[in-house]
């Protein structure tokens, strides 16, 4: 029977002695060469390698990821040059592109049309539900003032505690009750401070219950399960929307497919995910690969950004599109509604040097204008997929980045580079098709 390898204590080893347990224990090969090859990542910046290793736990090493830029981004009436960090082949490219398309025909408008966040405290009261109720207002007004030392700063930024409201969930869980809070937090994403109010408010519910002398003391006896925040932020919404008239939109397909069968197409498209969710599911994953891109790039959260928008999708009882399209009195109308709770200050945003200079690059935009120019992306990503897929296909764009990838992997020469694209740039792109290609190059 093979060795365990538990470890204790492994929190407490220096980076080099990390990878040496790993080199014995998993990776099996020479430690001074691992250790030079998780090395060779750190960054050259002592300091700076400290800040990276204090965004996480037993880190070894970076993985360093693509950051790219999207050019020629029209958002009401401002131009804008967009960080995107992402390491899927053809998604930068084709986001420049349809924003390139759309600054030509006025470019993109968006507007937040709101900004409210929820968090939930989760309790369980055994009693008559009726007298809760009834007692909800003077707890309401209580659970408000009772963390005044909590909001005051948020509240002189113009947020705070926007409602409270008391649920009953018996008819899903027995005895099971929430207190839904909606909290504005400005230009933080508000994580911790939603967080500290809501375990602030489970103390005073039970404090005030244990107080009143409306309860008997057998109703007394309430168990709060959790106070948390949630990242289903239906109220948190930014719409961002393209416009032209058809005629306006071009030719495509070399001049075979008109404008206005272009539009046709393309609003059928969106219609199709609006209706089936096996469509919609890739359809939102490509609105995602643009949105995620900027979020990472910005240090915010993409796997609550991810959560949302998905929970979005499905609200109204199935999963579907999150774009929309009309064609109305001669007006292509392409347009999102998302929910996008980011935040410019505090947390990663402010930490990473990249995610700074990202902020910088964008004119340092306060939280509304972050959501705007996010969903403006996520837009623009879904355009160009959609436009790929109704008039040349998916591939045609993809598979030449897909090249590039395997060009790379094979160490091809820039004199081999420049010849493949000219070979497959009419054949089909497969990696045994390109070995083989570079096999009859190097022979001859």
């Amino acid at each position: 029977m093979e060795e365990g390898k538990k470890i204790s204590g492994f929190s407490k080893l220096s980076k080099t002695e990390k990878i040496a347990w790993l080199a014995q224990n998993f990776l099996y090969s020479n430690p001074i060469e691992v250790v030079k090859d998780f090395a060779s990542f750190w960054h050259d910046n002592v300091e700076e390698q400290k800040v990276f290793e204090g965004f996480s736990e037993n880190t070894v090493s970076n993985f360093h990821m693509p950051f790219g830029i999207a050019p020629n981004f029209l958002i009401n009436g401002k131009d804008y040059a967009v960080p995107m960090v992402t390491e899927e082949s053809s998604v930068v490219a084709a986001c420049a592109n349809a924003a390139k398309y759309w600054y030509e025909r006025g470019g993109f408008k968006a507007e937040v049309l709101n900004s409210i966040k929820l968090g939930h405290v989760h309790f369980l009261f055994t009693g008559d539900a009726r007298k809760l109720e009834d007692f909800f207002p003077q707890l309401k007004q209580s659970l408000i003032d009772g963390v005044k030392h909590i909001t005051a700063n948020m509240e002189n930024r113009g947020g705070g505690i926007r409602n409270i409201e008391l649920l009953n969930l018996n008819d899903k869980e027995a005895n099971l009750f929430q207190l839904k809070c909606s909290f504005e937090t400005v230009d933080s994403m508000g994580a911790n401070f939603i967080n500290s109010c809501l375990e602030a408010f489970a103390q005073i519910l039970i404090d005030e219950i244990q107080l009143s002398t409306s309860f008997s003391i057998k109703e007394k006896d309430v168990k709060v399960i959790m106070s948390i925040l949630s990242n289903f932020t239906p109220d948190c919404i930014v719409r961002a929307e393209v416009s032209c008239k058809v005629d306006e939109l071009g030719y495509f397909n070399d001049g075979s497919l008109k404008p206005e069968d272009f539009a046709s197409k393309f609003a059928t498209a969106v219609r199709i995910a609006e209706i089936d969710s096996y469509r919609a599911t890739t359809h939102n994953k490509g609105i995602m690969n643009g949105i995620d891109a900027v979020v990472i790039a910005t240090g915010n959260d993409f796997r609550a950004i991810e959560a949302c928008a998905h929970t979005y999708a499905a609200k109204d009882g199935f999963y579907k599109s999150l774009t929309h399209c009309t064609i109305e009195n001669n007006i292509f109308r392409f347009y999102i509604e998302v929910p996008l709770a980011l935040g410019t200050v505090g947390g990663l945003t402010g930490l990473h040097p990249l995610a700074k200079k990202s902020m910088e690059l964008m004119g340092n935009p306060g939280a509304h204008e972050l959501m705007k120019i996010v969903a403006c992306v996520g837009l623009a990503q879904n355009f160009a997929a959609l436009r790929s897929l109704t008039t040349t296909g998916i591939q045609a764009g993809h598979m030449k980045m897909h090249l590039n990838n395997i060009l790379s992997h094979f160490h091809a020469t820039e004199d081999e580079i420049e010849k493949a694209l000219v070979y497959f740039k009419d054949k089909v792109v497969s990696f045994s098709a390109v070995r083989e290609y570079l096999q009859i190059l190097r022979t001859v």
